[in-house]
């Protein structure tokens, strides 16, 4: 088993308390009104933290998981709104890169994307996001090659169909997606598989510390006309997914 302590975020109650349950906890440390619960899952040592929803939260939780608990890999499970139209609520993506798509140089009008912390004229960059180690990637596929999860029920948000696992971008960016023109541009300009609110943020950290990340979502949604009321409904069915996604593959992180 390994002996390293993994920082676990998640933006709101529903994300975090499965983790929470299944923790065999020892303490709780308070910091800026956040509680960062250490224990272990499954005879792996974590720190579970609720950041709030955005970039800015999410930033400072995985920054003070870096340098005030020294851990040695971050970790992101929550839902969010699937982009990719072959997706369903109830499916799962885990991140293959993290992108934050809300950042880049406003032009005639519009957003072009570019690097967060750059613009192409002051400090220029060909990165678009933060990658996934390659390695620790490949462990966790074949982690989860035998994981299945029953079919979301109907009322739950189910097509009846399993639940499929798949790896790509995830995007983050401080807005709820509740537009399908947005959402089509959005899986068009990036390949992306879901979009969120915090990942890239704790991708950004992850590369600043040299510390390995992974994002795990459940699409709660899908992004479009509709979100705002599938996201209610559906929110606690399918986190509980990415709970048992992170504690499936905690012993190869």
């Amino acid at each position: 088993m390994s002996q390293k302590t993994i920082g676990l975020i998640c933006a709101i109650p529903q994300e975090r308390v499965d983790l929470k349950a299944a923790l065999d906890h020892q303490e709780t440390v308070t910091i800026a009104g956040l509680e960062f619960d250490h224990g272990r899952l499954g005879g792996q040592g974590v720190i579970i933290a609720e950041a709030g929803i955005g970039k800015v939260n999410t930033s400072m939780v995985a920054t003070l998981l870096a340098s005030r608990f020294g851990v040695d890999l971050l970790a992101f499970s929550g839902v969010a709104g699937g982009l990719d139209p072959a997706l369903a609520i109830g499916d799962l993506v885990i991140a293959e890169r993290a992108i934050q798509h809300d950042c880049g140089v406003i032009e005639d009008d519009k957003l072009v994307p570019y690097q967060a912390g750059h613009v192409p004229f002051f400090n220029p960059t060909e990165q678009m996001g933060y990658d996934t180690e390659p390695a620790m990637l490949e462990r966790i596929k074949t982690a989860l090659a035998d994981l299945e999860f029953a079919p979301l029920t109907q009322a739950a948000g189910g097509s009846g169909k399993a639940a499929a696992i798949a790896y790509g971008p995830i995007l983050a960016g401080d807005q709820y997606i509740h537009c399908e023109t947005t959402r089509e541009r959005l899986h068009r300009t990036f390949r992306a598989k879901a979009v969120a609110m915090e990942g890239g943020a704790m991708a950004q950290v992850a590369e600043q510390f040299h510390l390995p990340w992974v994002e795990i979502r459940a699409l709660s949604d899908l992004a479009g006309v509709d979100s705002r009321f599938d996201f209610s409904r559906f929110v606690e069915a399918v986190a509980e997914r990415s709970a048992t996604v992170i504690r499936q593959i905690l012993p190869v992180l």
